[in-house]
């Protein structure tokens, strides 16, 4: 008995030595991060970067005829005027008269397809997230269309009384727990500091640097997905992660979380297509 009181006080004596030490646990932690953005660092390569094959086939995909209308999307109008890109993404989500409606990028491409072009959209929406053989027009024209921004800094429109509208309800909706996780935006993005795993989540909370960084790095080529992803896609498997019902595309809900979380990183510079994990 007192042989193995004394192995157990060696071998917890043991432990305790090889434990690290405060300073050493704040060592270990700046190790990992500095890891962490060597990786980063080594993937965000814009001459490696296969999103911007996307912004290539958006770019032709946005001056082909198509649809019953024989019609190019160039006289779509984003915000900025008929056929003109530029900042056009750094200010949506926006207000649209003649559709008497808030649209964030997609759903206005969405839009002109159908009113411009005569595009079959559910053909469209059918294809709204690429996969293995199966390229997503959506994605690539806003890849397309949001690399016309990329170097601006975002603009939220919040003038509208309905512009207004759709950003109160994208906050409720931020904070407001549900599901059977009980679970909100705001259980992995409502404070500083969270992480998980190796990517640090970014605080939605409140405006400031995290949240700028994160939504001016959308959209986004997906290593771990081989594929370029949108924020109608990021948004989409928030609600899957929380176990909540799939959101449809381009629904009031999505239009009201982004031009939420655009709001929060007003004023961040817009560099995109990024490359994440």
């Amino acid at each position: 008995m007192k042989q193995h009181v004394m192995r157990t006080a060696a071998a917890l004596a043991l432990a305790v030595a090889l434990m690290p030490s405060g300073a050493g646990r704040a060592q270990e932690a700046g190790s990992s991060e500095a890891e962490i953005q060597r990786y980063r660092d080594m993937i965000s390569d814009p001459m490696s970067n296969p999103g911007f094959l996307a912004v290539d086939r958006g770019e032709v995909l946005w001056s082909t005829k198509r649809g019953t209308k024989d019609a190019s999307l160039e006289t779509c109008d984003l915000g900025e005027g008929p056929g003109k890109l530029e900042g056009a993404f750094a200010r949506l989500p926006r207000y649209f008269a003649d559709a008497d409606k808030v649209m964030d990028l997609e759903v206005r491409l969405l839009w002109c397809m159908d009113k411009i072009q005569g595009l079959d959209t559910k053909e469209v929406v059918a294809r709204r997230f690429s996969r293995p053989g199966v390229a997503s027009d959506l994605e690539d024209l806003t890849a397309y269309v949001a690399n016309k921004s990329s170097g601006m800094k975002y603009e939220a429109q919040l003038k509208h009384p309905r512009e207004k509208e759709m950003f109160e309800a994208g906050e409720a909706m931020f904070f407001r727990r549900s599901g059977v996780m009980d679970f909100s935006c705001a259980t992995c993005h409502g404070e500083t500091g969270l992480r998980i795993r190796t990517t640090n989540l970014p605080d939605f909370a409140k405006p400031g640097k995290t949240a700028q960084e994160s939504m001016g790095s959308w959209p986004t080529y997906r290593v771990s997905q081989t594929a370029l992803r949108t924020m109608q896609n990021r948004l989409w498997d928030c609600f899957r992660q929380q176990r909540l019902p799939s959101v449809d595309y381009g629904s009031d809900i999505v239009t009201a979380l982004s031009l939420y979380l655009v709001a929060r990183a007003d004023g961040g510079e817009i560099l995109v297509p990024s490359i994440k994990r």
